[in-house]
């Protein structure tokens, strides 16, 4: 099968398209013909070796951990998915992730896809999506008529968590530049912060959530606009829990542990129309496609998701 691989750590010219052989699968898992995946921050930071400490693959490893795409096998002990299911997931950590036409994916994280969400649009949620309800649900149980700042609001986790908090009956605000403005208000965000213009520091307080995705002087200025007993969560940095003890505030670290079940749920949101995906970029699983991809990625500059379309 073709599968875009690297075999070192480097740039995105270590992004090489080979031949591999198709994975063979365990018994609980199934093999996905894929149709489509996304770039997540974690792709590139991988293939940069910024993250060899915490996940030691050998080489060759094929980066990506977004799957939509056509069970094509079940093993033995797989009971919810037969061959031709419409699926999507966020795969376990390995070195054998989702730049393929294949991939092999354990039961557990898997969820059956919609027929009314097409495979780009499935894509682009599970690793980002998953994160975003992680860190409002799970960690900070968001309950109806609280208030939640989302940083970066036009960028994968951003998105999807206004979508998630609308969902719960929260008030939002999200910080973003200001030619995203448009679109992001469309998700329903009720404050809208250009972050080029305004201090949201200055002009937010008595908030009860922070989803932080940036981290730095932002993570330490969204203290101040947390009432006592507010939850400050992060995906790029373990915030000060000393800090947030003082303040009366709980605070903590994210990192994703994926569940086919509640991928299930953000599917269903799909369903019901209350949550989109905003594909703001698509490229071909080629060496050229993938570079562009990682490139755009690194910028900080794409617009919402960007997808790697599969040919079956």
């Amino acid at each position: 099968m073709k599968a875009v691989v690297i075999e070192q750590y480097g740039g995105k010219e270590q992004l090489v398209e080979k031949e591999i052989p198709v994975p063979e699968i365990k018994s609980d898992q199934v093999l996905v013909e894929l149709h489509a995946t996304s770039i997540n921050p974690i792709d590139w930071k991988l293939r940069e070796g910024y993250l060899k400490e915490m996940l030691d693959f050998e080489f060759p490893i094929t980066l990506g951990w977004d799957a939509a795409g056509i069970v094509k096998e079940v093993g033995e002990n797989v009971q919810k998915f037969k061959v031709g299911d419409r699926v999507f997931a966020r795969p376990e950590l390995s070195r054998f992730g989702t730049y393929a036409e294949y991939a092999a994916v354990d039961e557990h994280v898997l969820s059956h896809l919609p027929e009314e969400i097409s495979y780009e649009q499935a894509a682009a949620v599970p690793l980002a999506g998953l994160t975003a309800r992680q860190c409002l649900v799970d960690f900070a149980e968001i309950k109806e008529g609280e208030k939640v700042l989302l940083h970066a609001g036009s960028g994968g986790v951003g998105h999807y968590a206004i979508q998630i908090a609308k969902s719960f009956g929260a008030y939002t605000a999200a910080t973003a530049s200001g030619k995203n403005k448009d679109w992001v208000e469309q998700l329903g965000v009720d404050r809208f912060i250009n972050y080029q213009e305004e201090d949201f520091a200055e002009v937010l307080n008595d908030f009860d959530i922070v989803l932080d995705t940036i981290g730095g002087e932002v993570q330490e200025k969204s203290y101040n606009v947390l009432k006592e007993g507010g939850r400050l969560v992060s995906i790029v940095q373990a915030p000060d829990e000393n800090k947030a003890g003082e303040l009366g505030i709980k605070a903590g670290f994210e990192w994703l542990e994926p569940d086919g079940e509640k991928l299930a749920q953000l599917a269903n949101l799909m369903v019901k129309g209350e949550m989109v995906s905003k594909v703001g970029h698509r490229f071909p699983l080629t060496q050229e496609g993938l570079r562009e991809a990682h490139q755009l990625s690194e910028s900080h500059h794409a617009t919402g998701k960007i997808v790697i379309t599969i040919p079956s």
